[in-house]
């Protein structure tokens, strides 16, 4: 991913007051912005919120039946969610289990939940 070098504000030469500092180090935003991405297609947030649903573990039979697609396309979709670290699945002789990895979803909710105009510290996993 992009690495930038953040540059400390001189508060003498800034037009503004000052500024909160960073509350991401650059690994933590690279990761977010990676799990982040892996969502933004409509199919892996279909996915996602289907896992999340049922709480435990999803065979992946059952997602494939939810949708039209083909099961080559539907298998990529979810190893763009187990790379991005979203979910996670589980063998049980032929058929694999999903869920979805409960510290991803806190950390994207911790980074959500920052967004609002009076939020707290948080804290990203």
């Amino acid at each position: 991913m992009n690495q930038s070098t953040i540059q400390p504000i001189n508060h003498s030469t800034a037009c503004c007051g000052p500024v909160a500092e960073l509350s991401l180090t650059s690994e933590e935003a690279d990761r977010l912005a990676a799990q982040f991405k892996a969502m933004g297609n409509p199919v892996r947030l279909q996915i996602v919120m289907l896992l999340s649903r049922y709480g435990g573990q999803v065979c992946v039979c059952d997602i494939e039946a939810r949708f039209t697609l083909s099961q080559p396309t539907i298998s990529h979709h979810l190893k763009i969610l187990r790379r991005a670290g979203l979910i996670e699945c589980e063998r049980r002789g032929q058929w694999y289990y999903y869920f979805v990895n409960p510290r991803a979803a806190a950390a994207l909710g911790a980074v959500l939940a920052q967004l609002q105009p009076d939020a707290g510290q948080g804290e990203y996993a």
